[in-house]
């Protein structure tokens, strides 16, 4: 399908972000992707938006592959939306039994009818050809829309799933299995949640980005399911026949004096515990993209590069390999998912063990949002450092999870999940 393509000049980005970020909102289908202006080499824009179904799928994990192969191929066009974590149901003998409130569903793409891309000051809008006429009228009414600031609400009520007590408890269990040989990294998560309340998505969204202002935020809204990401972690690219992989693992606090927060990074690039956490994981990326690599050509680009965002240091690897041409887009993703900074190594049996230890489905957590083009590339993040709400249950839930490995410390890993934890409790307590 050949979309009507049109630019206009922006004057004020970052206001021109609000209004079309507030006017998606009149749509029951939204995709919103915000770079935040990190100059990540492989970044393609500043912000995106796609909005409005032309078609779409939605499944759960049984097939959800092979349905999202057959859609891809179809249409040929851009697809913009998720992949939860329990797709990984879908490639191996695996079960999620754990209790779910958010109730997403597992696979949702969708081809919009309308996008809009922001590189610099430069507005790219792509419609649908049957929708071209109305780009003009959108275009005033998203410059002609006023945003008001949201009036402040009560903090909300936020539970533990699990108590530090049993966190400490399970972090113990997953030592033995690591004494014994049975994996040697697992990603252990808790989950944080309120209910019987209500946000508002976007204006929670935009605090929450404004407090952390990551690389890969997004903010998705389907019908009453929404969900608010912070997220710094790239799962996996794919650009012509280059794919890389970006996986975090490794993370230190920030501090308010310059001098001390130069050493913490310092010393979480020479921090062994952090840098065998990452190492671990590259390893199995690696091992992931050799089954559609071309032969010798899977490369770690950089390994355990610091990375400083607004509320932690993080060390980030770039494993890339070449495909071959015949590759199909789809096939890719299902041979690396779940990435394996959120499961552990070796990564079958980390998915099995974490599962009885965690009281929660993960669902689009540990999940991945982001989209196809219609030349077969794409781009996905990793859902972390995220809210996720069903507006209809007024359930929000947000979880956390660290690298349980043979050095890890139960009361340590704790204190980092915190951490993690700390822009989304700011949020939701300090509802501005």
């Amino acid at each position: 399908m050949q979309r009507t393509r049109t630019q206009i000049q922006i004057k004020e980005v970052a206001a021109f972000k609000t209004q079309l970020l507030y006017w998606a909102q009149q749509f029951d289908t939204a995709v919103w992707l915000d770079s935040n202006e990190h100059t990540e080499q492989y970044g393609q824009f500043d912000a995106l938006l796609a909005v409005d179904e032309l078609s779409a799928i939605k499944t759960g994990a049984s097939q959800a592959f092979d349905t999202l192969k057959h859609y891809q191929s179809k249409t040929k066009d851009y697809l913009f939306g998720y992949m939860s974590y329990d797709l990984k149901n879908d490639i191996e003998p695996l079960q999620s039994a754990n209790f779910d409130a958010l109730e997403f569903p597992e696979l949702y793409f969708f081809q919009p009818k309308k996008i809009f891309v922001i590189r610099g000051h430069e507005l790219t809008v792509e419609y649908a050809p049957a929708y071209a006429h109305e780009i003009p009228v959108d275009l005033a009414a998203i410059e002609a829309l006023t945003t008001m600031q949201e009036p402040k609400g009560a903090p909300l009520d936020i539970h533990f799933r699990m108590d530090r007590s049993v966190y400490l408890n399970k972090v113990n269990t997953l030592l033995k299995h690591l004494q014994r040989g049975d994996l040697y990294e697992a990603n252990f998560c808790q989950e944080f949640y309120s209910s019987g309340t209500t946000i508002n998505p976007v204006a929670t969204f935009q605090q929450l980005n404004h407090l952390s202002r990551t690389p890969f935020a997004s903010f998705l809204k389907l019908q009453e399911h929404y969900l608010l990401c912070a997220s710094p972690e790239r799962y996996l690219k794919k650009e012509g026949a280059t794919v890389i992989s970006q996986p975090i693992k490794g993370t230190e606090r920030r501090s308010n004096n310059a001098e001390t927060d130069a050493l913490l990074a310092r010393q979480l690039a020479k921090n062994p515990k952090e840098r065998a956490e990452n190492i671990m994981i590259v390893d199995l990326v690696r091992n992931d993209l050799s089954r559609i690599a071309e032969s010798g050509s899977v490369k770690v680009e950089e390994l355990c590069g610091v990375y400083t965002f607004e509320q932690v240091h993080q060390l980030i690897s770039t494993v890339s390999c070449k495909v071959r041409p015949e590759t199909h887009p789809v096939d890719i993703i299902r041979n690396t998912f779940p990435m394996g900074s959120m499961t552990g190594a070796p990564k079958i049996s980390a998915m099995k063990i974490i599962e009885t230890q965690e009281l929660t489905k993960r669902g689009l957590y540990s999940g991945a949002v982001g989209y196809f083009t219609p030349k077969g590339d794409f781009d996905f993040n990793v859902v972390i450092r995220s809210l996720l709400y069903n507006a209809a249950k007024q359930y929000i839930s947000f979880s956390v999870g660290g690298a349980i490995t043979a050095q890890s410390s139960p009361e340590k890993e704790y204190e980092e999940c915190l951490l993690k934890a700390q822009a989304i409790k700011t949020v939701l307590l300090d509802r501005n």
